[in-house]
């Protein structure tokens, strides 16, 4: 997703941490079994959609990611009532669409100075934290000490929570919610520190994303953006932002 710290990838993406097989919750393998196994689960996916919620304070953020998990992938980010963002990224090249409450709000930045309804076209490369552009890929690694917690449902799957402490966050503290039928998928990750409430779903796994461009007539490329910019930006008051774990931020 949008470029993130070491924490915030732990939070996001780490420790995909699963049962055993159908009925047995786990029993009978450790946390670190568990973890490995939904590690690699994870990562053998060839496609998934990931949807993020965060909050700290008054502010909030969402963000709902369908990816191929390398280099093709659709988002849409959107800050509470500070206005939302879309992206397509296909290789090297994101396509970026913002709306009037974000335009408003992220007034003197190049993508700003998109029309409604326009999608900009920039380098994928250029993305920076707090732009609020995704990345495709999502590593799955594990991380801290897993401990096992109690059997639930997620949506219609039975699932084994496990409660993971790490020393590179010790105000933190996490829950992955893991599938024990079926394929040990991560269903859902909730993580509370520092004033925050992050939980991260998972879904559609192997559900093919199809990934296309936007139609020509409505892409401006990010050197006609420029050149809009320096004809018509006007002075301006720092937009307001708030800040999300790992360096994110928003309008």
């Amino acid at each position: 997703m949008i470029p993130v710290t070491a924490a915030l990838a732990c939070l996001f993406t780490a420790a995909a941490l699963t049962g055993c097989g159908a009925g047995d919750g786990g029993a009978e393998k450790s946390a670190a079994e568990l973890l490995d196994e939904a590690n690699d689960t994870m990562r053998d996916l060839r496609y998934v959609t990931i949807e993020m919620t965060n909050t700290a304070g008054s502010g909030k953020v969402t963000m709902r990611l369908r990816t191929d998990l390398k280099d093709r992938c659709t988002a849409k980010t959107t800050w509470g009532d500070k206005g939302s963002l879309e992206q397509i990224r296909i290789g090297e090249t994101d396509y970026v669409r913002p709306d009037e409450t974000y335009l408003e709000n992220w007034r003197g930045r190049p993508v700003a100075d998109v029309r409604p309804k326009q999608w900009a076209k920039v380098p994928a490369d250029e993305a920076q934290p707090g732009d609020g552009l995704a990345a495709c890929t999502w590593p799955f690694a594990s991380f801290g000490k897993v401990k096992k917690g109690e059997a639930t449902r997620v949506g219609d799957r039975e699932t084994i929570a496990l409660h993971v402490t790490d020393k590179a966050d010790k105000e933190g503290t996490y829950t992955f919610y893991v599938a024990t039928e079926g394929e040990p998928h991560l269903l859902k990750t909730v993580y509370k520190g520092g004033g925050n409430v992050t939980t991260t779903s998972f879904s559609a796994f192997d559900e093919p994303v199809d990934v296309r461009p936007p139609a020509s007539a409505q892409v401006l490329d990010k050197a006609d953006i420029r050149a809009d910019a320096r004809m018509s930006r006007t002075p301006h008051l720092p937009a307001r932002r708030t800040p999300c774990r790992g360096g994110r931020s928003g309008p």
